[in-house]
């Protein structure tokens, strides 16, 4: 009721459509016509991690509100088994930000087919296929791990900092360390969510992204790896909502 009855989730969802599509518009739609050729899906997907940032935006605020606003307090009387409410808010969020994910990636690569309808940017490969349906098991993930972020936190500033921070520059900041830097950011969660979204995929003008030298696992053993930081995050968090006072 609180994710369809207030206004922050569906501007989220909003925004996060918008970004993705009109980015798309905006990539696809000023390549010169003499370089269409090259366009590829990949090339349609560029604005979807900006979407995954406002989805974990949107799934961290439905904790951390909850504790700004005392309503937590309500929510653990009328479910005495915290772990089980804290399950099933984070199910129904990751839920919402999946379907948001797959809304946001195939509404990119079809804004994308008609700017450059002379590009072959049909999906006839298990990579693309992995690129554009994968997008909505990363966004849920995703979403576990903001939900995770927001029950440790509690805050909502403190959490919205770590969840846009971490993926767009603390793992990117790892390849500046010397000798281990490059270790550690092939090792890094959402690193390894792109590998298993990326790899095996033509990065057209983007050159050859989807090359495995680049990543650590394989595209399934990378989800996984994903998907153990979001279990190993959530199981964290269940258990620090279960010994702090609300």
């Amino acid at each position: 009721m609180k994710l369809f009855t207030t206004r922050s989730p569906w501007w989220c969802m909003i925004v996060a459509a918008v970004l993705s599509v009109g980015l798309a518009a905006l990539f696809t739609g000023f390549i010169p016509s003499d370089q269409e050729q090259q366009a590829t899906i990949f090339i349609t997907q560029g604005g979807t991690q900006f979407s995954q940032m406002v989805m974990m935006v949107m799934a961290a605020l439905a904790v951390t509100t909850e504790y700004r606003f005392g309503t937590i307090r309500t929510s653990f009387q009328a479910v005495p088994q915290r772990s089980q409410m804290l399950l099933g808010k984070t199910v129904v969020v990751g839920l919402l930000a999946g379907l948001v994910g797959l809304v946001a990636a195939f509404g990119a690569w079809f804004i994308g087919t008609l700017f450059v309808g002379s590009a072959d940017l049909a999906i006839d490969t298990g990579a693309e296929w992995r690129l554009l349906a994968g997008r909505g098991i990363v966004f849920f993930l995703s979403a576990v791990i903001a939900v995770a972020v927001g029950i440790l936190i509690r805050q909502s500033a403190g959490a919205i900092a770590i969840l846009i921070l971490w993926p767009l520059l603390v793992e990117n900041l790892f390849n500046l360390i010397p000798k281990i830097g490059d270790d550690l950011s092939k090792w890094s969660p959402f690193q390894n969510a792109s590998s298993f979204l990326t790899q095996g995929n033509d990065g057209g003008f983007a050159g050859a992204v989807g090359d495995a030298s680049n990543y650590a696992l394989s595209p399934w053993w990378a989800l996984l790896y994903f998907a153990g930081w979001a279990i190993g995050l959530l199981a964290i968090a269940l258990f620090s909502a279960n010994k702090r006072d609300a």
